[in-house]
């Protein structure tokens, strides 16, 4: 398929970049810097368990297989985040686990010690640090219903999903960002809420994987990003979650998962969630996990336009 293909992008190494990522609080750094049990203790010695019907994300049935497709890192991403697991903040939302492995695709080991980025909108499709962005299609109104059609056109608009260059913050809000490390299984685990949506864009999470840096007191410094990605929710969890306050106050055009420009239409190898919660109760809470095979000697910032998928709409949607 065209878009997986262009979604690889280019194998290459460049220069070290230094990059920091401020500690959430003396208890992060202390977690982070002697490999202490998280704060909180709500992540403390938990595993991913298997999702009924299926299997646990990072099993031998998911493993070496080809590299978790690249995308574009996408206007507002900030650098320098807070280190936690715990992203929430003063948000409202259904409670949203994501457990996500992160492996060498070539080799299936695990890589351990990466420093794992995640960033996404809130229920009203807004981005922390840009709110003065708005969320391209506005809040209130009445919610979707049945399956949303439409096809988009054009780039996407604010709010932070495709390409247009890297935008810089208007406000010192951060919620549902942050930034942590892999264990032993190249593990890690982030307690936020289920986004929503933004005209334009389907549902979905930003992620980065950065290795060969050194962990400190201060946070994450040096090394190089090798995974630069999106995460998507399948179109029965967003109309399920639609429901819900506040995302039935999102009253903005909402885009596919088919529709979608970004989304390579690959499944899980373009990051594609593994989502598991009670039918007819997704605001008691979703678990979502997934395995990311990377390069951990490439380098994919996401800055690059050779790395986004670049399909059309009516490609993506021949295609599914």
């Amino acid at each position: 398929m065209t878009g997986q293909e262009t979604a690889q992008g280019p194998k290459h190494k460049r220069d070290l970049t230094r990059r920091k990522v401020v500690a959430a609080g003396a208890g992060a750094v202390v977690a982070a810097g002697v490999g202490g049990t998280f704060a909180a203790g709500a992540f403390a010695g938990e595993k991913p368990k298997p999702t009924k019907g299926t299997k646990a994300a990072g099993s031998a049935g998911e493993a070496c297989y080809k590299l978790t497709s690249e995308t574009t890192e996408g206007p507002y991403y900030i650098d320098a985040d807070k280190l936690r697991r715990d992203v929430t903040e003063d948000q409202e939302g259904i409670p949203l686990t994501l457990r996500l492995k992160v492996i060498d695709s070539e080799t299936c080991k695990p890589v351990a010690n990466a420093a794992v980025d995640i960033w996404h909108c809130n229920a009203l499709g807004i981005y922390s640090g840009y709110e003065d962005m708005g969320s391209g299609g506005g809040g209130g109104g009445t919610p979707p219903s049945g399956t949303p059609s439409g096809t988009p056109t054009g780039p996407p608009p604010d709010g932070g999903g495709g390409g247009g260059g890297h935008q810089e913050p208007t406000d010192d809000e951060r919620y549902l960002r942050g930034t942590w490390k892999t264990d032993r299984q190249g593990l890690v685990e982030f307690r936020t809420v289920f986004p929503g949506w933004y005209q334009g864009r389907c549902v979905h999470i930003h992620t980065k994987v950065h290795v060969n840096g050194t962990w400190t007191k201060a946070g994450y410094e040096g090394g190089t990003t090798c995974h630069t990605g999106q995460l998507f929710f399948d179109e029965e969890s967003v109309l399920a979650s639609a429901e819900v306050e506040p995302y039935s106050a999102n009253a903005a055009a909402r885009t596919t998962l088919d529709e979608d420009t970004i989304y390579p239409g690959n499944g899980t190898e373009g990051g594609l969630l593994k989502l598991k919660y009670r039918k007819n109760a997704i605001a008691k809470g979703v678990v979502a996990t997934l395995t990311m095979g990377v390069d951990p000697e490439a380098t994919h910032d996401g800055t690059d336009d050779a790395v986004r998928p670049g399909a059309s709409a009516s490609a993506s949607a021949s295609e599914s």
